[in-house]
């Protein structure tokens, strides 16, 4: 059993320096129920991906656990080899459903991860770095898709190529070079301006309270299913705006009214898990309003890590007097597209075979916080299995993480890449043609998986919503 005398700490409680402000926070920060409810039976352990890349105690969440608990009762001082095993956790949460007491880990080290980040003094670069994308571009749409625009630039001008011949990429680490080399095409039209492009139905209304709500009607005659408001994500509607307007194109076909509100803002995932938690919760507000306004039954997802965030609003806000109740509320109504799309079992959608000479094999992958947080795994899958000349084939560990994690894959590579090679041992042996995943950094992870493991002329990683928009029967003809 995992104690805090063999996590390297001592056996009596420590005098604690005044100057250790860290210690204090995190006393006064971390939720001491959660602490004492982990039995340190070790069920999380073998769910734990750095546990089973390193083997050591410290590395896995009953670990963590202890030594949070070691530093709440005095037993301990946070020093850096505490800070580094908080940062190491991926916070993928798979030890969350391994769990028999129900233990928010994911509460407790996005905690601990504030306390840290709260008394840390970065070095200049790093706080101009944070404030740059956490502040003044991801809450910005106007600005994201600005640099949507120069990145697409860069991409289709001529200046990809000239860098990567110049050698200029070289000056970068190596799997920086690796990631943007796999980075799909940036768009500086969102997907508001590119749905406009297609001259497919829509129109524009005020929501209640200010603002504007595109509205897009349901395909065909139908009874609208219900009214859904989508959420664009900031970083996903840039990258990934062709998803986007596939997630409309399913959700209407299977006669749902969508509405994509103008005053929407980031989810303020990467914020949480940064430590950024008084940013996490402005945005959460700005969310709320904006789709209450909007007057949803259900506010719909595309990428696991944004819907698990929004999913947990409640928690962010819960001492919140005034948004609690509507945190509430608007958590009960977030819902993956693959929820939306499966009703009592069965999809929803009329899918046509691929125009393909055989069958498709495909694995899929589980986004991390959509099987853990979302608690969405067989939706997904039920949509493939229904797709004409399609076979799935179950990848095993398909619910371990890829090491993704948001930008995990850039702050922590080493450990990224040994999970990720580990998976792709998993991915080969499929032999499918497609891996599917339901998360834009699990997508973009299984890229430079394939190109890792050097299957990039059998097998391509694509998103589940433009799978299934290839195979879409669309009664307007688009």
């Amino acid at each position: 059993m995992a104690t805090a005398s063999n996590l390297g700490t001592q056996s009596a409680p420590a005098q604690r320096r005044p100057e250790n402000k860290l210690a204090e926070r995190l006393k006064l920060t971390l939720d001491t129920d959660q602490l004492t409810n982990c039995m340190r039976c070790g069920f999380c352990q073998t769910a734990c991906p750095t546990f089973n890349e390193t083997g050591l105690e410290a590395a896995s969440p009953r670990g963590r656990i202890a030594l949070m608990k070691a530093v709440a009762d005095g037993f301990m001082e946070p020093d850096q080899r505490f800070k580094e095993q908080m940062d190491l956790c991926l916070g993928c949460r798979a030890c969350e459903p391994a769990c028999p007491s129900d233990v928010k880990y994911g509460q407790l080290i996005e905690q601990a991860r504030e306390s840290i980040a709260a008394e840390t003094d970065y070095p200049w670069h790093v706080k101009a770095i944070r404030t740059l994308f956490m502040e003044r571009l991801f809450p910005h749409h106007g600005r994201m898709r600005v640099l949507g625009g120069m990145l697409k630039l860069y991409q289709r001008s001529g200046l990809r190529k000239l860098t990567q011949a110049s050698g200029v990429m070289r000056l970068f680490p190596e799997h920086m070079r690796q990631m943007e080399a796999i980075l799909p095409d940036a768009s500086g039209d969102g997907v508001i301006r590119a749905w406009a492009g297609l001259g497919l139905p829509a129109a524009w209304e005020s929501a209640q309270g200010g603002g504007r709500l595109l509205v897009i009607p349901p395909a065909g005659d139908g009874p609208k299913r219900a009214r859904v408001g989508l959420f664009r994500g900031c970083i996903m509607d840039v990258l990934f705006t062709s998803t986007n307007v596939n997630t409309i194109k399913l959700l209407r076909e299977a006669g749902y009214e969508v509405v994509v509100p103008t005053s929407q803002t980031c989810c303020g995932a990467l914020h949480a898990h940064a430590g950024e938690t008084a940013s996490a919760s402005r945005l959460a507000r700005e969310n709320i309003d904006a789709f209450a306004a909007a007057g949803v039954d259900f506010v719909a997802s595309n990428a696991g890590g944004c819907g698990a965030s929004l999913k947990e609003y409640d928690h962010l806000l819960h001492g919140d007097d005034r948004y609690a109740e509507r945190a509430e509320d608007f958590a009960r109504r977030v819902k993956d597209v693959a929820e939306l799309l499966v009703e009592r079992g069965e999809p929803l959608l009329p899918l046509r075979q691929l125009q393909r000479d055989q069958a498709q094999v495909v694995t899929y992958q589980d986004s991390c916080h959509l099987r853990n947080v979302m608690r969405v795994q067989q939706q997904p899958r039920t949509l493939l299995q229904s797709m004409p000349g399609v076979q799935l084939r179950e990848l095993h560990g398909a619910d371990r993480c890829c090491g993704s994690a948001g930008i995990y894959n850039l702050t922590q590579p080493q450990m990224s890449a040994d999970v990720l090679d580990h998976k792709m041992e998993h991915v080969g042996d499929t032999e499918a043609q497609y891996i599917v995943t339901a998360n834009p950094g699990c997508l973009l992870q299984m890229k430079w998986g394939i190109e890792r493991a050097g299957l990039g002329g059998t097998m391509k990683a694509v998103h589940l919503v433009d799978f299934m928009a290839e195979a879409l029967e669309e009664r307007d003809g688009r």
